[in-house]
């Protein structure tokens, strides 16, 4: 079966992720019809049109996304257009699974959790105003909504996985109303799922918790600006963002992307580690129904790994690119011939 996607290269070291990703794809044999388009606007453009209108309208009509990372200019400049795309496309929920790879050092063994993270409000509303100079406000948007979708897709998820246990992550002892509200929400959904296991954690506390010992966690439920936090602290237990990956998932279409930074530093210099795209690849092919080519990928990047032979800079290997992308080709052969 031949597959429509659109395919969101990104900026810096993206293109060079996005192209290795393809021939792993490609060579596994998963008919795509990639559709490539930017998700920046090219030219002047209004400050809050940004993105690209155009890569929101291919999504919509392939249902499934691709994307390496675009830059976000830091104390001024146009908005994300990340959180565009998300906003745009009702991405609302954020899956985030991390695990460990074996051969690349992190702190610890036997990492194996997933965090799901609200996508679409909380801080990342992006209400801000100033009140008078000097003063600013910034809007924390929390509904029942949204609040409550996000909890029945994360306790949807645990069932239709195996998993046992989700914490929902929240800071109510202060924010009552509105991390409140999030609270009552997902214990409405939790009653509905008796067989899994459900606590609730205050957010310093839990991420206290993660670096001390994260194999207590199963599933984390987080809103959004606890989830983007703890979600890349959890990425720094398994050898940072460069090896985990990410889906975005609405109810109409899903995008997955790497969710590391573009490497202006090593942009066009063939160094990028493709790893987290890869990875997102391959929850890209769960999500069409390619399971056994995903399994197969999937082997193929571990056994290159274990190998340790041609791996990038970032994990503490010599390889570039092209050299990392061959490995991974050289392991998939062999695992397509048995």
């Amino acid at each position: 079966m031949k597959h429509q996607v659109t395919l969101i290269p990104g900026e810096g070291i993206g293109p060079e992720v996005a192209r290795a990703t393809r021939r792993i794809l490609e060579a596994a044999g998963v008919q795509i019809e990639w559709e490539e388009i930017a998700g920046r606007a090219a030219g002047p453009s209004d400050h809050n049109q940004r993105v690209n209108q155009e890569a929101i309208r291919s999504v919509r009509r392939n249902r499934v996304a691709l994307k390496g990372p675009m830059a976000t200019a830091i104390a001024g400049g146009a908005p994300s257009v990340n959180v565009a795309l998300r906003k745009s496309l009702d991405l609302y929920a954020n899956l985030r699974p991390v695990k460990n790879i074996p051969g690349v050092k992190s702190h610890f063994e036997g990492v194996d959790l997933t965090i799901v993270r609200e996508n679409t409000e909380d801080l990342y509303s992006g209400l801000e105003h100033e009140v008078v100079p000097g003063v600013v406000e910034s809007l924390k948007i929390i509904t029942e909504k949204a609040s409550t979708r996000i909890a029945r897709f994360a306790f949807d998820y645990a069932r239709r996985h195996g998993r046992k246990k989700i914490h929902a992550i929240h800071k109510a002892n202060i924010m009552k109303m509105s991390d409140g509200l999030f609270l009552r929400s997902v214990r409405t959904v939790a009653a509905q799922f008796p067989e899994i296991q459900y606590q609730e954690l205050i957010v310093d506390n839990a991420c206290m918790q993660m670096v001390m010992d994260p194999l207590q966690f199963d599933m984390l439920l987080l809103p959004n600006l606890y989830g983007d936090v703890m979600s890349d602290l959890a990425a720094g237990l398994v050898g940072g963002l460069g090896v985990v990956p990410s889906a975005n998932i609405g109810d109409d279409c899903a995008m997955f992307e790497a969710v590391h930074g573009t490497a202006p530093d090593i942009a066009g210099k063939g160094l990028a580690n493709p790893t987290a795209l890869l990875m997102s690849a391959l929850l890209m092919l769960d999500h069409i129904g390619e399971h056994v080519a995903a399994e197969r990928i999937q082997a193929a990047l571990l056994k290159t790994y274990q190998e340790g032979i041609y791996t990038t800079r970032d994990v503490g290997g010599k390889a570039n690119t092209e050299q990392f992308t061959n490995a991974v080709l050289d392991a998939l052969g062999a695992i397509t011939s048995k």
